[in-house]
């Protein structure tokens, strides 16, 4: 997993860059690994984002066709959390969150985000509080619960 979710962050880094360089109202919010050969781009846009929008985001990517089926979609209703401002925009709402090694026993929480700092996110599962350093994050999103 861990070679996966450093393909995973460094893909990121590259195709944040590109998008975001063309199309600078455009955030990259997460890019996921969905085989060795496919990934997908969550992208976000103050509009909005629409099929036109995938497209242009897409058309950015053509260098990585040859290696890659890519796939471009807005953040859904359970949107990727990865950065600190996207935490610290879903306090008070319900996430899950994978990490990539064990705290406090376990990699897999679901609960409320209470706190996000510059360094970790704080939330409360069950009775407690856990913090979990944005580092040890491999997967982070919004639980829809509508």
């Amino acid at each position: 997993m861990a070679d996966v979710y450093t393909k995973e962050r460094a893909l990121e880094r590259e195709v944040a860059r590109t998008v975001e360089h063309g199309l600078p109202q455009v955030e990259v919010l997460a890019v996921e690994l969905l085989g060795p050969e496919r990934f997908c781009v969550y992208v976000d846009h103050p509009q909005g984002v629409d099929h036109a929008l995938c497209e242009r985001v897409t058309r950015l990517l053509d260098g990585y066709r040859s290696r890659y089926a890519i796939d471009v979609s807005s953040p859904g209703l359970e949107r990727p959390l990865r950065k600190p401002a996207h935490f610290a925009g879903a306090v008070g709402r319900r996430v899950a969150i994978r990490t990539a090694g064990a705290i406090e026993g376990r990699k897999r929480f679901r609960g409320e985000v209470v706190a996000a700092s510059e360094a970790d996110v704080t939330i409360r599962v069950d009775a407690s509080s856990v913090e979990i350093p944005y580092g040890a994050i491999v997967r982070g999103n919004l639980i829809d619960e509508g």
